[in-house]
Protein backbone atom coordinates (compact mmCIF):
# COMPACT_ATOMS: atom_id res chain seq x y z
CA UNK A 1 0.00 0.00 0.00
CA UNK A 2 1.32 3.56 -0.75
CA UNK A 3 2.02 5.91 2.15
CA UNK A 4 0.16 9.20 0.94
CA UNK A 5 2.52 12.64 1.40
CA UNK A 6 0.74 15.04 3.14
CA UNK A 7 -1.01 17.82 0.67
CA UNK A 8 0.81 21.46 0.17
CA UNK A 9 -1.13 23.49 1.58
CA UNK A 10 -3.15 26.02 -1.09
CA UNK A 11 -1.84 29.61 -1.28
CA UNK A 12 -4.04 31.98 -0.18
CA UNK A 13 -5.37 34.19 -2.73
CA UNK A 14 -6.39 37.42 -0.59
CA UNK A 15 -4.82 40.96 -0.44
CA UNK A 16 -4.16 40.50 2.67
CA UNK A 17 -0.70 41.34 4.29
CA UNK A 18 -0.95 37.55 5.88
CA UNK A 19 -1.64 36.42 2.34
CA UNK A 20 1.02 38.41 0.55
CA UNK A 21 3.53 37.36 3.05
CA UNK A 22 2.73 33.90 2.36
CA UNK A 23 2.83 33.85 -1.48
CA UNK A 24 6.45 36.17 -1.52
CA UNK A 25 7.68 33.61 0.59
CA UNK A 26 7.13 30.74 -1.68
CA UNK A 27 7.63 32.42 -4.66
CA UNK A 28 11.17 33.20 -2.78
CA UNK A 29 11.73 29.46 -1.81
CA UNK A 30 11.38 28.77 -5.46
CA UNK A 31 13.51 31.29 -6.77
CA UNK A 32 16.31 30.68 -4.77
CA UNK A 33 16.04 27.77 -2.81
CA UNK A 34 14.18 24.55 -4.10
CA UNK A 35 16.60 21.99 -3.40
CA UNK A 36 20.53 21.63 -2.44
CA UNK A 37 23.47 20.98 -4.35
CA UNK A 38 24.48 17.19 -3.40
CA UNK A 39 28.30 17.71 -1.56
CA UNK A 40 28.59 21.23 -1.07
CA UNK A 41 25.12 21.57 0.66
CA UNK A 42 24.60 24.81 -1.25
CA UNK A 43 20.49 25.90 -1.85
CA UNK A 44 19.76 26.83 -5.42
CA UNK A 45 16.40 27.53 -6.92
CA UNK A 46 14.95 28.56 -10.51
CA UNK A 47 17.22 31.57 -10.80
CA UNK A 48 19.93 30.22 -11.02
CA UNK A 49 18.98 27.17 -12.90
CA UNK A 50 17.11 29.24 -15.24
CA UNK A 51 19.83 31.49 -15.68
CA UNK A 52 21.94 29.04 -16.93
CA UNK A 53 19.94 29.37 -20.42
CA UNK A 54 21.60 32.62 -22.21
CA UNK A 55 19.98 35.67 -22.18
CA UNK A 56 16.20 34.54 -22.36
CA UNK A 57 16.62 32.93 -18.77
CA UNK A 58 17.98 35.65 -17.48
CA UNK A 59 14.87 37.68 -18.32
CA UNK A 60 12.53 34.87 -17.73
CA UNK A 61 14.35 34.83 -14.12
CA UNK A 62 13.89 38.52 -13.89
CA UNK A 63 10.34 38.74 -14.57
CA UNK A 64 9.30 36.11 -12.07
CA UNK A 65 11.44 38.00 -9.63
CA UNK A 66 9.83 41.18 -10.54
CA UNK A 67 6.72 39.85 -9.44
CA UNK A 68 7.46 40.13 -5.58
CA UNK A 69 7.98 44.05 -6.48
CA UNK A 70 4.72 43.71 -8.14
CA UNK A 71 3.59 42.57 -4.79
CA UNK A 72 5.32 44.97 -2.77
CA UNK A 73 3.33 47.71 -5.06
CA UNK A 74 0.12 46.31 -4.02
CA UNK A 75 1.26 46.31 -0.48
CA UNK A 76 1.60 49.83 -0.59
CA UNK A 77 5.32 50.39 -0.05
CA UNK A 78 7.39 53.63 -0.92
CA UNK A 79 8.51 54.53 -3.90
CA UNK A 80 12.16 54.57 -2.59
CA UNK A 81 11.59 50.33 -1.02
CA UNK A 82 10.49 49.51 -4.96
CA UNK A 83 13.25 51.39 -6.50
CA UNK A 84 15.90 49.12 -4.41
CA UNK A 85 13.50 46.11 -4.94
CA UNK A 86 14.07 46.79 -8.73
CA UNK A 87 17.49 47.87 -8.28
CA UNK A 88 17.98 44.34 -7.18
CA UNK A 89 16.50 42.53 -9.92
CA UNK A 90 18.39 44.80 -12.79
CA UNK A 91 21.93 43.92 -10.89
CA UNK A 92 20.82 40.04 -10.57
CA UNK A 93 19.92 40.16 -14.35
CA UNK A 94 23.01 42.09 -15.63
CA UNK A 95 25.56 39.49 -13.64
CA UNK A 96 23.82 36.77 -15.06
CA UNK A 97 24.24 37.95 -18.56
CA UNK A 98 28.17 37.88 -18.14
CA UNK A 99 29.18 34.32 -19.71
CA UNK A 100 30.12 31.15 -17.35
CA UNK A 101 31.26 33.56 -14.58
CA UNK A 102 27.71 35.17 -14.00
CA UNK A 103 26.17 31.88 -13.24
CA UNK A 104 28.64 31.55 -10.79
CA UNK A 105 27.71 35.13 -8.98
CA UNK A 106 24.02 34.43 -9.46
CA UNK A 107 24.36 31.89 -7.03
CA UNK A 108 25.93 34.53 -4.77
CA UNK A 109 24.00 37.43 -5.82
CA UNK A 110 20.36 36.80 -4.38
CA UNK A 111 17.93 39.19 -5.24
CA UNK A 112 14.69 37.62 -4.57
CA UNK A 113 15.79 36.92 -1.26
CA UNK A 114 17.03 40.23 -0.83
CA UNK A 115 13.88 41.99 -1.79
CA UNK A 116 11.77 39.41 0.77
CA UNK A 117 13.89 40.94 3.53
CA UNK A 118 12.56 44.39 2.13
CA UNK A 119 9.45 43.18 2.43
CA UNK A 120 9.52 41.49 5.25
CA UNK A 121 10.87 44.75 7.26
CA UNK A 122 7.79 46.53 5.75
CA UNK A 123 5.46 43.72 6.50
CA UNK A 124 6.52 43.34 10.18
CA UNK A 125 7.05 47.64 11.09
CA UNK A 126 2.86 48.29 9.32
CA UNK A 127 1.05 45.12 9.42
CA UNK A 128 3.07 42.93 12.68
CA UNK A 129 1.24 39.37 13.52
CA UNK A 130 -0.56 39.68 16.23
CA UNK A 131 -0.12 36.30 18.03
CA UNK A 132 -3.12 34.55 19.55
CA UNK A 133 -3.05 32.46 22.92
Amino acid sequence: METQRPRPMPLPTGRDPHSVRARVEAMERVLERSFTIPGINRPVGLDAIIGLVPVAGDLIAAAMGSYLIWEARNLGMSRWQLTRMAGNVAVDGAIGLVPIAGDLLDLAFRSNTRNLRIIRKHLDKHHPVIEQR
